[in-house]
């Protein structure tokens, strides 16, 4: 038989959750076949077979396991598929037709996945530890005798209750600050996805490591906007007239080719130029945040860049998007315009010298000479790495780009 072992789908990708098999135990696969949802630290992807035969789970749904780690095996023989059968029903979530009873002597014991661990979901698992319960003590209520998490509230619960008086039990105690919650009332843990588990750990590195600096400049965006009111008259289903984002996406582009530096990082003490210049643009996901990358962006036009930006935002949100696109950025994006914030700092993704952030497009009073008139403005925002950019090369980048945005016909060039 071939084993099966948990892929590695991302370049930073340490482990991986069993989402969904899509196949069940037992039945035939072909090579290419899709047969697992996991999710990685950056996406939910599907797995294909890399062989044929009759597969064999033996890791459940929901469980947690490193890269290499055996989640399945596939093989030839329908024998061998047959005899796997009662092991793999329950590690996919069924259940044995004459489980065997617990010995009076002993608790019951929650079902094991194929790999030796209790089936528990991870906020199950967490409770038990900050609760001291045995999880192989506890019996599962959840799908194939997995343990959910009332199954440890109420293995951690029997004990006080039973041990308690009948009078206390029939009077409640007065509650005060530091009990029960405290002053903060009852309290709530969710647990993280691995998404959101891997950016809380790359933000964190990347804030403690990267000695960061901010400039920032306003942008006179009225003759962006002309432009683009001229493009909305001639854009269609197909080609939609690109966004004020795509805008700042293409004018970073084009001014990250002519400073070279900038579209590069600092790593082991030297610095690290990149050839492509691909821009990463950061997308508000599901309890997440997620950049995909428009890659060779300095050689697209504005319209590519708009139908490009939109399909990947549309695949991030639908959780289709693919580990080869959030990969591969040399610099990053992220606006909050469109959520009315005017100005923001942002954290510089690894790997990268710099993230540029964008405040909303806003009407305010300017002067011209002399005179008080409407203007469009828009505040940028530049964080850099000053081991590799300095305040005077942040200063020139983001003042190119500022000049490309406010003359947006050099965009088409």
């Amino acid at each position: 038989m071939a084993d099966v072992v948990m892929p590695r789908l991302s370049d930073s990708m340490e482990e991986g959750t069993i989402l969904r098999w899509l196949v069940e135990s037992g039945a035939e696969v072909a090579r290419g076949d899709e047969i697992v949802e996991i999710e990685t630290d950056k996406a939910n992807m599907t797995y294909e077979a890399d062989a044929s035969g009759a597969l064999e789970i033996v890791a459940a749904e929901g469980d947690t396991l490193a890269i290499g780690e055996l989640i399945a095996r596939i093989g030839g023989s329908d024998a061998g598929a047959a005899s796997a059968e009662p092991e793999a029903e329950r590690r996919a979530g069924g259940a044995p037709a004459e489980p065997p009873a617990p010995s009076p002597s002993m608790p019951a014991v929650g079902e094991r996945s194929g790999n030796g661990r209790v089936k528990a979901s991870p906020i199950a698992r967490r409770l038990a530890r900050e609760r001291g319960v045995d999880l192989a003590t506890v019996t599962g209520s959840g799908p194939g005798g997995r343990i959910v998490k009332a199954d440890v509230e109420a293995a951690g619960a029997a004990p006080a209750e039973a041990a308690a008086p009948a009078e206390r039990q029939a009077v409640p105690a007065a509650v005060t600050p530091g009990e029960r919650g405290g002053g903060k009332g009852e309290t709530t843990v969710e647990e993280l996805s691995r998404t959101q588990q891997t950016i809380a750990r790359r933000m964190a590195e990347a804030k403690a490591t990267v000695p960061d600096f901010h400039v920032s400049t306003e942008v006179d965006m009225a003759a962006a906007v002309a432009v683009r009111a001229q493009l909305k008259e001639l854009a269609t289903e197909e080609h939609p007239a690109p966004s004020f984002n795509d805008f700042v996406v293409k004018a970073a582009a084009l001014a990250l080719r002519e400073f070279p530096r900038a579209n590069g990082a600092y790593k082991d003490g030297r610095f690290e130029r990149y050839e492509r210049v691909n821009v990463g643009v950061a997308v508000a996901a599901e309890n997440a945040l997620i950049v995909p990358t428009v890659f060779d962006a300095d050689r697209k036009s504005l319209g590519e860049i708009a139908l490009e930006t939109r399909a990947l935002a549309a695949r991030v949100r639908s959780g289709a998007i693919t580990p080869p696109e959030l990969s591969g950025g040399t610099f990053t994006v992220s606006n909050l315009g469109m959520f009315g914030v005017t100005e923001f700092t942002a954290i510089v993704n690894g790997g990268q010298a710099g993230i540029l952030a964008v405040g909303a497009l806003r009407d305010v009073p300017v002067v011209v000479d002399g005179a008080v008139v409407p203007g469009k403005r828009m505040t940028l925002t530049l964080v850099a790495d000053h081991r590799i950019l300095y305040g005077a090369d942040a200063a020139q980048l983001l003042a190119r780009i500022r000049a490309l945005l406010e003359s947006p016909l050099a965009l088409a060039l």
